[in-house]
């Protein structure tokens, strides 16, 4: 955790929620030894889970306060979504996984867990899941050429949408909504993330 505080200089309640989701739990069994390395691990479906340092700098940027509604877009093995509930609560958390067997097997392995009240359901993440909304935040786990449209009209007005944006080099852009739709945009460094499908 030291390293981590070090490399990220992320707030202490997301080095704690880092701190309390079991990492070993995301992972292929095959995987387990490697579970803390601050390193992405293929999870199956040719999808990783994040390194720990880049879902620090995540939760850190989207400033996570308990109770904000939070829509996650790209559910993988359900640890980003973990992470997420640990700062807001659980049942303030919606996630949308393209792959019909990651977003069952992250249900099963988030109720497991005691992360119960997180939503997963299978389906088109550029689409969001509407009958959430408005979020006060969103965010996606994999690279889009954009921010998708459907996922910002979700977010209220001074909310925050944080996704890596790109389909060759790859920036992770945060971007706060304005009250007329259009988005306040900063870029936050080069990142590598699989591609939104």
């Amino acid at each position: 955790m030291d390293s981590l505080r070090r490399r990220t200089g992320v707030d202490e309640s997301v080095l704690d929620a880092i701190e309390t989701v079991p990492r070993h739990e995301f992972v292929p069994d095959s995987r387990t030894e490697e579970a803390y390395r601050d390193t992405p691990l293929p999870i199956g479906a040719g999808q990783t889970i994040s390194a720990p340092h880049m879902v620090a700098m995540m939760a850190d940027l989207l400033e996570l306060e308990p109770g904000d509604d939070v829509l996650e877009v790209g559910t993988g093995c359900g640890y980003h979504a973990a992470v997420t509930a640990e700062m807001v609560g659980d049942e303030h958390v919606h996630s949308v996984e393209y792959h019909d067997s990651l977003a069952e097997d992250a249900r099963g392995r988030l109720a497991n867990l005691g992360y119960g009240g997180v939503s997963v359901r299978a389906g088109d993440g550029k689409e969001g899941w509407p009958e959430h909304a408005p979020y006060d935040r969103a965010y996606l786990t994999c690279a889009a050429p954009e921010f998708p449209d459907a996922v910002v009209e979700q977010v209220r007005p001074g909310g925050i949408v944080l996704a890596p944006i790109g389909t060759g080099r790859q920036v992770l852009v945060r971007a706060r909504r304005r009250a007329d739709g259009s988005l306040d945009r900063e870029e936050h460094g080069g990142v590598r993330f699989v591609r939104l499908q």
